[in-house]
């Protein structure tokens, strides 16, 4: 399992970072369109079976139909205001009610919700590409750094300090702990990558961490570190719900040892959208 995972993420680096570091942006958008696209054909496998091809398809037309109408040059803070107040009342519901709830509702409801949240997400990437790849690696880090903080805090202190489970009934394996982990190591690798950018004077392409401050100030930077993190804690139990309500471990076996496409952007659906929308605010 280690050498598929190693040997599967070396392959995945090799592709993506040629198009990340690419001179045009197309390369990049076209790729991270194609992974959108498996990540669509894989929420209809967990959704509606019988629509998954269907779902991979309308993801593509959706993303190059924006592209040819010019959305990915566009300020689409309109947008990224929608996808905060479905990311965080949307979840907030459908984390309370659990299984049954995500189950009450109709199927071609929740495929219509994931087209959306990926198509979003999608635009969101390639437009944090454009800001500046400094920009979007710092959006990246956040997000690894929370799930790979949250796994050893857990591991190390779960259940210590709270006894109940973060959601026992979606992912029974996440502790308050863990997200307090992850909190932590945000916060700490945020406030020295935007105090670092500040001592070395970083204008051109600033990190988010940077923007922020340099636009709000330590304590807004602060909270929104923290409430990016939460929503990166968010995203992952979304997509637990779904595999909990499909009755399966992995979103699909597309990248051997890792499981599906959803099983790696989970966290990224909700933090690249409100990511943008902290930048909208800070230009």
């Amino acid at each position: 399992m280690l050498r598929q995972r190693i040997i599967t993420a070396v392959i995945l680096l090799a592709v993506l970072l040629p198009a990340l570091f690419y001179p045009q942006p197309w390369p990049f958008a076209l790729l991270t369109l194609l992974l959108m696209a498996a990540a669509a054909w894989e929420w209809g496998r967990l959704n509606a079976p019988a629509l998954a091809w269907a779902m991979a398809l309308l993801c593509t037309l959706a993303g190059v139909g924006s592209w040819w109408a010019g959305w990915l040059e566009r300020d689409l803070l309109g947008l990224w205001v929608a996808a905060a107040l479905v990311w965080v009342l949307g979840g907030a519901v459908l984390l309370a009610g659990g299984v049954l709830r995500w189950q009450a509702l109709a199927r071609w409801l929740r495929c219509l919700l994931g087209l959306w949240l990926l198509w979003l997400a999608w635009l969101a990437v390639v437009q944090a590409r454009a800001v500046g790849i400094n920009f979007l690696l710092s959006v990246l880090t956040l997000v690894w750094l929370a799930d790979v903080a949250a796994y050893f805090a857990g591991k190390a202190w779960g259940g210590r300090l709270v006894a109940r489970k973060l959601a026992p009934s979606i992912s029974p394996g996440k502790s308050w702990e863990g997200v307090l982990g992850a909190a932590a190591a945000v916060l700490i690798v945020g406030l020295l990558w935007s105090s670092l950018e500040a001592r070395l004077s970083v204008s051109a392409a600033p990190s988010l961490h940077g923007q922020v401050r340099a636009a709000h100030g330590v304590g807004l930077l602060v909270a929104a570190l923290l409430f990016l993190t939460a929503m990166s804690v968010v995203g992952d139990l979304i997509e637990s719900l779904l595999k909990r309500s499909a009755g399966v471990k992995d979103s699909s076996a597309l990248l051997p040892g890792h499981g599906g496409v959803l099983d790696r952007i989970d966290a990224l659906l909700p933090v690249l959208p409100l990511a943008m929308m902290l930048w909208s605010f800070s230009k």
